[in-house]
């Protein structure tokens, strides 16, 4: 059968109802709503966006056709980032829910600087039928040719803050190098801003920086210093009653407390779209300035407590089986878990209940012995609670008997830890200012190599620069090192020091807090004898167990 072809044909069928320039109507009357933003939070800025605002509000209740649906304003936000603008994603969330019809701002920039973040938002914006308007461009994105524009104009905005950004960080370094440090001092505690401007101790608050320095040093960790603060209800930086172990742990690692300021020790990843805040593990200079403003802790004791936390970090893992009586972490309920050591093995002690026949019997016992039986430790004792207190008791007062010929040796010893601070008659001082010249005249030789990359002579002197500079902060590494180490040593004299001259005749009670203080190590030589060893000299008592 012969088929026929049939000729195609197209018949346009003319649209019947227009779309509005802006958005559906509703009821007659459109639902509009604006967004405005300034970039920080200077009196200039603050002044502009308060215009903005009285501006967007009398256009919209002056239109008969439309009706006010809100002004969403951000202030002091950059426009970077949609995730901190607070205003901007309420009028989305309110678009969303179809409280919108159409969205007035100035202009791209204002709306976003990031281009990929802006034409999202557009498109789910005209996918609800709505329209955003900017009038400085003269663009309304339900038109055709509006996205080209957009992308268009975003992109120009993103470029300049982008420019903006390489602009500002040639002077946040410079700021860096002179030594200037920012304080937040609603999370800071301790200061508040002086009448010049300037960082000054609020003594109320700097009493609170003193208590958590003094309760780290005595032993106590640091839940017990939150719940200690808690308790008696003293205020966080933040006017908080309530503390956290990192906020502690924050306050005590804090190099604004000795007076000097660490810059830099996190860097922003880049400045457009998911900006994220790293730790700066190296791949950034850091800038460290000393004496920038008033110290509330001494160096030494903050040294201290820099040394304290290590010791407390590395503390070895010595149980295998039994995890609930591993001893490889700090312990702050009682001291002779840090210092009661078998005379045998090595190995710390526990504090150890038995119950007995009904009675309950506080002992100390090898961990080692614990663990394995005699497998390791074949004789360790079993120490009673309170006869051991007393024997660390009578070892202390035989050591205050020979305090006065210790005392001399402490005073000598602190001398000797006062001298030094010079690497071959090199002080920090002269190292630093020798590194400043350096780091100047590598600057010019990098300039003069660019215009003759191929000499042979510039090149050399460029390495043995960079060879001497290497050098020169090793060696200020090793002497600030050698000056905390000395610190930490005056000071540990300087309160035995103090002790040996408050130091009674005869104590009558154990402490564990003295303990803690002033003894090193405790050995348990028998089951008669221990060796009592006091922190930071040379002193060993040996005392039998009554």
């Amino acid at each position: 059968m012969e088929q026929t072809t049939l000729e195609r044909r197209v018949r346009v069928i003319p649209a019947t109802r227009t779309t509005p320039a802006s958005g559906p109507r509703r009821g007659g009357r459109q639902r509009v709503a604006a967004y405005c933003r300034v970039s920080t939070d200077s009196e200039e800025q603050l002044n502009s966006y308060a215009a903005q605002k009285n501006y967007y509000t009398q256009k919209i209740e002056e239109n008969p056709d439309w009706e006010m649906a809100g002004v969403f304003a951000d202030e002091g936000i950059t426009g970077t980032s949609m995730k901190k603008r607070a205003e901007f994603n309420r009028m989305i969330a309110a678009c969303k829910r179809g409280r919108i019809d159409m969205i007035l701002t100035k202009s791209a920039s204002r709306f976003a600087r990031n281009t990929v973040d802006c034409l999202k938002v557009i498109r789910t914006l005209k996918a609800r039928g709505i329209g955003v308007i900017f009038e400085k461009e003269n663009i309304n994105t339900l038109t055709e040719s509006s996205e080209f524009l957009i992308t268009l104009f975003s992109s120009f905005s993103q470029a300049e803050s982008e420019s903006m950004s390489l602009n500002i960080i040639p002077g946040i370094q410079q700021s860096m190098k002179e030594g200037n440090i920012p304080f937040q001092y609603s999370r800071t505690l301790g200061y508040r801003r002086g009448p010049d401007g300037k960082p000054e101790i609020d003594p109320d608050e700097a009493e609170t920086v003193r208590l958590i320095y003094t309760r780290y040093l005595e032993g106590r960790s640091l839940g017990e210093i939150q719940k200690e603060l808690t308790e008696q209800e003293i205020p966080t930086a933040e006017g908080i009653r309530g503390w956290s172990r990192q906020v502690i742990q924050n306050i005590l690692t804090s190099e604004k407390y000795i007076g000097d300021g660490l810059r830099q020790k996190t860097y922003t990843t880049g400045p457009i779209g998911n900006k994220k805040v790293v730790k700066n593990n190296g791949e950034r200079p850091m800038y460290y300035t000393q004496n920038h403003h008033p110290a509330i802790i001494p160096r030494d004791i903050f040294y201290r407590v820099k040394e304290e936390m290590a010791r407390r970090t590395s503390k070895r893992k010595v149980m295998q089986k039994r995890g609930k009586t591993e001893q490889g972490k700090y312990s702050a309920k009682y001291a002779l878990s840090e210092s009661l050591v078998c005379g045998e093995c090595g190995t710390p002690y526990k504090r150890v209940t038995w119950a007995r026949n009904g009675k309950k019997r506080i002992v100390w016992r090898c961990v080692s012995r614990l663990e394995f039986g005699t497998e390791y430790c074949h004789s360790s004792p079993t120490l009673d609670e309170d006869k051991l207190h007393r024997a660390i008791v009578a070892a202390l007062n035989g050591y205050g008997v020979i305090r006065a010929g210790v005392k001399a040796d402490v005073l000598e010893l602190a001398e000797l830890a006062q001298s030094g601070g010079e690497v071959d008659g090199v002080s920090l001082l002269d190292l630093r200012q020798r590194l400043d010249a350096l780091s100047a005249e590598q600057a010019v030789l990098l300039d003069k190599i660019l215009g003759d990359m191929k000499n042979s002579e510039l090149n050399a002197r460029l390495k043995t620069i960079v060879e001497e500079k290497q050098d020169i902060l090793n060696q200020m590494g090793a002497l600030e090192q050698d000056e905390e180490q000395r610190s930490l040593r005056e000071s540990r004299k300087r309160e035995m020091e103090e002790w040996l001259d408050q130091q009674p005749l005869c104590l009558t009670e154990y402490d564990d807090d003295l303990t803690r203080r002033f003894v090193e190590r405790i050995t348990v030589v028998d089951a008669e004898t221990i060796r009592v060893r006091i922190r930071d000299t040379d002193v060993e008592i040996e005392q039998k167990i009554c």
